[in-house]
């Protein structure tokens, strides 16, 4: 489960970047910049740091989230490669289930040590 992010890329001022449009805002009025995958995945869970995480896993050089803009930096050679598989990353930002999943624990990384099962309910008496 989870709702789709509908995505709409487009070329940036440079051929090393694309903006990525989004249906729906990922910031509050900060810029987040992220300029590696480390960095991003240091700054926590929320969204723009989860999905720079991933978006400069895949490729990326650079990544910027400003409200319902992502604009990427990456190679030029390579955008033809990157472009699809960013869009899918994007898309699936909040996905729960399935193999497109975003936000899964398991997805996040640390499936096993926050899934936890709740109580049974007491007995009626």
């Amino acid at each position: 489960m989870g709702q789709p992010i509908t995505v709409t890329p487009r070329p940036g001022a440079s051929p090393s970047v694309r903006l990525f449009d989004l249906d729906r805002s990922l910031t509050g009025m900060a810029i987040e910049r992220y300029g590696s995958a480390e960095a991003a995945r240091a700054r926590g869970t929320r969204p723009p740091d989860v999905l720079a995480a991933r978006l400069l896993d895949l490729g990326a050089t650079r990544v910027t989230v400003y409200s319902s803009v992502v604009t990427v930096e990456a190679p030029v050679e390579r955008w033809r490669e990157l472009e699809p598989k960013m869009v899918a990353a994007i898309e699936h930002l909040f996905g729960y289930y399935g193999d497109g999943a975003g936000w899964s624990a398991e997805a996040l990384g640390h499936a096993a040590a926050t899934t936890t099962t709740p109580p049974e309910p007491a007995a009626a008496e």
